[in-house]
């Protein structure tokens, strides 16, 4: 069946045609705008919330699960799920206006762990990018054995946003899932790949207050970023703090790094802990997961922001621990990962 075009308005502004019957999510991405989602259009991920203005018909089934009490009275829907019937009037950040899709080139593949590694592109085309340290990208991949369709999933950028022309993804292997791995397994140095981006919120605000950086594994590439691209006078009056928590000695990456960075910034300090160590680790440094522990490093949570990147659940202990020492929850931010 042949649907007739409908007119999609974004911000009262700009305003595209497209054919009717379609997702918002493709229609959107006809005109090279870029909504983040990483489901493949199963309402699961919860990326693609968009404010709508007019057109919508009622909240969907599929919908109600993700969206809360107070998106649903403010037009938020899934833009994977709602189809065009008619025009529609919707709103979307400014930031979402200027993702573009890449084409890079696999530069350099570096193991970091067993299960971790360190993707280095150079971009073809376009030949930079702009991006605010902390962002993500979302990450495409090809047709490749079992897999009929292209997937995109969302990583980090781990590099600093002054190499413009580059970007670096820290990736941790996911048992059979699809993305990891296509890069583990199949992508070489050479090799040319797409993203889209950048997205995210997740930045270091402008204020005087000292930073407390927690991640565990991979959540370890956004806390990278906005420390790196941070200036010797930044940090000195920041005096960030970085927790990063893992399972045993095999899990622990960029350690040295990390020690030069603490060497060249001195208002800067890295805390390594691992959880359950092995008997062979012969670890001397701190035991025990990062919430157990970062009292006895810092003592006035007065004037402290909280950053933060990690598994829904270390995300939900860390909010949990930071606002009873203090912390205002408002001035914790993160980057969730599932």
């Amino acid at each position: 069946m042949d649907h007739q075009e409908v007119e999609i308005a974004i911000n009262g502004e700009r305003k595209i045609r497209v054919p009717g019957g379609k997702t918002l999510l493709e229609s959107l991405k006809q005109h090279k705008i870029f909504v983040p989602a990483t489901c493949g259009g199963r309402a699961t991920c919860a990326y693609c919330k968009v404010k709508t203005i007019s057109g919508f018909g009622a909240v969907l089934p599929t919908e109600a699960p993700v969206l809360s009490p107070e998106e649903t009275r403010q037009g938020v829907r899934l833009a994977c799920q709602v189809k065009l019937q008619s025009d529609v009037a919707i709103e979307l950040p400014d930031a979402l206006l200027s993702t573009r899709e890449y084409r890079a080139r696999t530069d350099k593949i570096t193991d970091l762990t067993y299960d971790t590694k360190l993707f280095h592109f150079k971009l073809i085309a376009p030949a930079t990018i702009n991006y605010r340290a902390g962002q993500y990208i979302q990450f495409l991949t090809p047709e490749y054995g079992h897999v009929c369709e292209s997937v995109c999933r969302s990583y980090s950028v781990c590099g600093v946003p002054t190499e413009s022309d580059r970007v670096e993804l820290m990736v941790r292997l996911v048992p059979e899932g699809i993305c990891t791995t296509y890069m583990f397994n199949r992508l070489q140095e050479g090799d040319e790949v797409r993203f889209i981006g950048p997205f995210g919120d997740f930045y270091v605000r402008d204020s005087d207050r000292r930073m407390i950086c927690i991640a565990g594994g991979s959540g370890m590439a956004p806390i990278r970023s906005m420390l790196r691209s941070m200036t010797q006078q930044e940090i000195a009056r920041r005096k960030p703090i970085f927790f990063f928590g893992a399972r045993a000695k095999k899990d622990l990456f960029m350690i040295e790094e990390w020690r030069e960075f603490e060497r060249a910034h001195p208002g800067f300090r890295f805390v390594p802990a691992l959880s359950r160590p092995d008997p062979d680790d012969r670890w001397e440094g701190e035991v025990g997961r990062v919430t157990e522990i970062i009292d006895k490093y810092v003592s006035d949570f007065s004037n402290a922001e909280g950053y933060l990147c990690g598994s829904p659940g270390m995300l939900n202990a860390c909010v949990d621990v930071l606002t009873k020492m203090g912390v205002p929850e408002e001035r914790i931010y993160y980057d969730k990962y599932d």
